[in-house]
């Protein structure tokens, strides 16, 4: 049965994505993990990855084209032939018996994110939510996430059970304006399609020759570049993702590399496996933010307007040292050679020591990642204020190291102006 190619949500607020640019053609042969098409939001242009492998068909929307949310653009077919009409949808439940709303939709929360496993609900059908209350948890590529209502008003049905792994873009839920009279709970219609052709499609990409050694691209900074599903199935598997590297594969890493990377020869050494580590998390909330308004003021008064910029310097100003910070917003990353002189505060290529991942302007509320490569600092809303959580290795920061840096950073968050004195 072909494939659905719907456009994506890469944010909870957003209607419509343009599409900038398609990276294969009608008639073309596609793997999963495939780049298909790059599509540009009001945030970020992002990389959009083939569910599943086949044909590229049904093409029906071309470059420039402002395509609405959960919309069929084109097919995954069994061969190049134009597919017939798929009974899989961007909404596969019958709507005559379900209330009339607004629909929720399972977000795209990662570049490389095709689906989200629904975790729990945190509301039932039939119960009365607001627009912040936290609706329901997701398990993306990398993390488990809360994701709120978005609108005031009844959970008028819920159209996915805990523990579906459900596609991006599809509706889990509406949301009415007057409380149900017989409030609908069932489960996903199109969870568990994909599951199935993604498993009798493994066998081919194995029988692919590995490409030619070569040197790693010299744009990766000492980094390995791969989508954030891959790393997570290498680390669940024990999988190092150094030794694609070393075998020349070409990067981005996507979930399509899993297959050669099982397939590469094992070796013995502290590089041969990769064990997951514990991890220390700590959280502090601060009740309002005066980072904002601080950033304003730096903008037209000192004309620093790189706003990641200042969260680098802030940070490096926690640390208690000039250090390289990457700061990730809107699904891009900048990193810096950060001082507490904020001015100084410039662009690098050097590796980054710590990290700030900016989510306040997301439906995030709230995050479990766990270790990363660096320390992580993970900034999302709160009210009027914010939460900040840091996430480390036990081995990257000490317990007192780890609870200095926070309480320094969530300080200067608060009253960012103490920072100058």
């Amino acid at each position: 049965m072909p494939l659905d190619v719907i456009m994506p949500a890469l944010g909870m607020a957003q209607e419509t994505g343009q599409i900038v640019a398609w990276h294969k053609q009608p008639g073309d042969p596609v793997s999963k993990g495939d780049v298909l098409f790059e599509v540009e939001t009001d945030k970020a242009t992002m990389e959009v990855e083939a569910a599943g492998d086949g044909f590229l068909t049904d093409v029906a929307a071309s470059e420039g084209a402002e395509v609405p949310v959960g919309d069929v653009i084109a097919k995954i077919s069994d061969s190049a032939e134009s597919a017939a009409p798929s009974h899989q949808t961007a909404d596969p439940a019958p709507s005559d018996d379900l209330p009339d709303g607004k629909a929720v939709i399972m977000p795209t929360l990662g570049m490389a994110q095709d689906s989200g496993l629904l975790v729990a609900w945190h509301k039932q059908p039939g119960d009365a939510v607001n627009a912040d209350d936290v609706l329901f948890e997701v398990e993306t590529d990398k993390s488990v996430n809360e994701v709120n209502a978005g609108f005031d008003g009844f959970l008028g049905a819920t159209l996915a059970e805990a523990g579906e792994d459900v596609p991006t873009g599809q509706t889990i839920a509406i949301i009415t304006g007057e409380k149900p009279a017989n409030p609908v709970a069932r489960k996903s219609a199109g969870a568990a399609a994909p599951q199935a052709k993604v498993e009798e499609a493994k066998p081919e990409p194995v029988a692919k020759p590995a490409p030619a050694k070569q040197a790693p691209t010299p744009a990766t900074n000492g980094r390995i570049l791969a989508s954030p599903k891959l790393r997570r199935l290498a680390l669940e598997q024990g999988l190092d993702l150094q030794r694609l590297v070393d075998a020349g594969h070409i990067q981005p890493f996507h979930v399509k590399d899993l297959d050669a990377l099982r397939a590469l020869p094992q070796t013995s050494g502290a590089t041969g496996t990769t064990t997951a580590q514990a991890s220390g998390r700590l959280t502090a909330e601060i009740a309002s933010e005066g980072f904002t308004d601080f950033a304003a003021w730096a903008a037209t008064t000192a004309k620093l307007t790189d706003i990641s910029a200042l969260l680098a310097g802030l940070c490096a100003a926690s640390h208690g040292t000039d250090t390289t910070v990457a700061v990730e917003s809107f699904g891009a990353t900048t990193i810096y050679a950060a001082s507490a002189q904020l001015s100084a505060t410039q662009p690098t290529e050097d590796a980054a020591r710590l990290r700030v991942r900016d989510l306040r302007f997301t439906a995030i509320s709230g995050v479990a990642v766990g270790a990363e490569d660096v320390p992580t600092l993970t900034l999302t809303r709160n009210g009027a204020g914010l939460t900040i959580t840091l996430e480390f290795a036990p081995a990257q920061l000490s317990a007192t190291d780890a609870i200095t840096l926070l309480s320094n950073f969530a300080g200067r968050m608060e009253q960012p102006l103490r920072h100058l004195l």
